[in-house]
């Protein structure tokens, strides 16, 4: 049954604690005990002690694996970090700022507040590829903005929306920096393991070619979000005056020009150096030396660099290291391969397989908050399922990227969800879970989920 399995009732617990607007971790945590217990309870004349004692040890045992997730968002936080030392974030946003003061009213006004919306989608985008920060440049680039956000009466679940569209339609279509990750190391390679038993093989060319249906759904959903939603001015209370341009014109009048050049070098062989290593670490390592041996700050003020990067992605770390121990239980349980063998008695077409397919990554994907965790649970189970219901190879390609990516933007322990607020809630009149993950989900998951069907049945 749908609703007795394990990791469904976990992820239901998860959302509900999460729109009582319980804190992430304890809502991931809760969830993980729920699943552990739920799922292990009387399996081998387990007692209910046992259940716990075993679930607390699979989710302290599986904390490690979002180790590696957790430093690359500490170094990539320095990163950031020392990119605004250069004072290239303050040039940005006094730029902005000025050019608003110039055009305050009537039809620019309109103009000027979806030049800020789009700006910050070609950020988001950017930061996957481009210039490969993720998440990181958000709480850097989107506080002094914060006033000209409040000045135009520009919703914020508009930006929230507009910032996750880059983070996570990016990686799903364009296989370089982390969409080459995405693409490449997982989604390829996972699909062609799980596929060798059945002569089933893919390459990058036709996971892009697989994945532009569900992207276009997103487009829609963006543009919905921007012109239909959240087009209606909202007006914030400002306790404290966020920056303005009288605030940030004596920063910017101190900037090096040699510091926007050393920026300009670091941000290139970051990128360089992540491409060619598949290292978000050493990448950030590089740029962060670049930036010492530039002058941008000097090298006893390392620490400091790496404790302000710490403190600027601190939370978002936390939540992918209990994430990481939930899907640690939610591997153990078994669960999954349940779940999947529960829906296949509901199968009675080629359509119903594909729905159902794509709404149970959407509730795995929900939970374990990171599509790039998902598609190694997925795969192994979904190719063969594809296969035996006669879904042609790209086909199977969309089902199984579209289940994975379902649930990232809109998910409370996603990064493309935790990130937008990190930026946006730096005067605390932003909520994470009513302000970003509602939003993300009704104009994400949903046209995935159409466009991803549609994509499986046409391809």
């Amino acid at each position: 049954m749908l609703f007795t399995n394990e990791v469904v009732i976990s992820i239901i617990v998860l959302l509900a604690l999460s729109l009582m607007r319980i804190n992430v971790v304890i809502a991931l945590i809760i969830a993980a005990l729920t699943c552990g217990i739920w799922g292990n309870y009387g399996v081998n004349g387990a007692g209910l002690g046992d259940a716990l004692t075993s679930t607390v040890k699979i989710f302290t045992d599986g904390l490690g694996g979002g180790a590696s997730t957790a430093m690359n968002y500490a170094v990539l936080g320095a990163f950031a970090v020392a990119l605004s030392k250069s004072g290239v974030t303050d040039l940005i946003a006094y730029k902005v700022i000025s050019s608003f003061g110039k055009r305050p009213s009537g039809r620019s006004v309109f103009w000027f507040k979806y030049l800020v919306l789009f700006t910050l989608v070609a950020f988001s985008m950017s930061s996957q590829n481009l210039i490969p920060v993720h998440i990181a440049f958000i709480p850097i680039v989107v506080p002094p903005l914060l006033s000209v956000m409040n000045q135009l009466k520009i919703d914020r679940r508009a930006v929230a929306c507009a910032l996750t569209f880059g983070l996570t339609a990016t990686y799903m279509l364009i296989p370089a920096g982390f969409g080459q990750i995405f693409i490449e190391s997982i989604l390829v390679k996972n699909i062609n393991n799980a596929g060798a038993t059945y002569n089933l093989s893919t390459n990058v060319a036709e996971v892009t070619a697989a994945m532009a249906i569900p992207v276009a759904g997103m487009i829609l959903g963006l543009l919905f979000a921007l012109f239909v939603s959240y087009r209606k001015p909202r007006s914030y209370i400002e306790d404290v005056k966020e920056p303005t341009a009288e605030n940030i014109e004596t920063r910017v009048a101190n900037i090096k020009p040699l510091h926007i050049w050393v920026s300009v070098a670091a941000i290139v062989a970051t990128c360089f150096v992540q491409l060619a290593s598949d290292s978000t670490v050493l990448g950030g390592l590089v740029g962060l030396i670049i930036f010492a041996m530039g002058g941008v700050f000097k090298l006893k003020q390392s620490n400091d660099i790496f404790q302000d990067g710490l403190r600027l992605m601190a939370m978002i770390g936390f939540v992918m290291i209990a994430a990481s121990g939930f899907a640690s239980v939610v591997n153990s349980t078994g669960g999954v391969p349940e779940l999947v063998d529960s829906v296949k008695g509901a199968i009675d077409s080629k359509g119903m397989a594909a729905f159902l397919m794509l709404l149970v990554g959407l509730f795995i994907t929900m939970g374990i908050g990171s599509s790039f965790s998902t598609v190694p649970i997925i795969a192994s189970i979904y190719v063969p399922l594809c296969i035996s219901f006669g879904f042609s190879p790209l086909a199977t390609v969309s089902i199984v990227g579209v289940a994975a990516a379902l649930g990232d933007a809109g998910s409370p322990a996603s990064d493309s969800t935790l990130g937008p607020t990190s930026g946006l809630n730096a005067d605390g009149k932003h909520d994470h879970i009513w302000d970003s993950v509602v939003p993300t989900f009704l104009h994400y998951n949903i046209p995935l989920l159409v466009f991803g069907w549609i994509a499986a049945m046409v391809l």
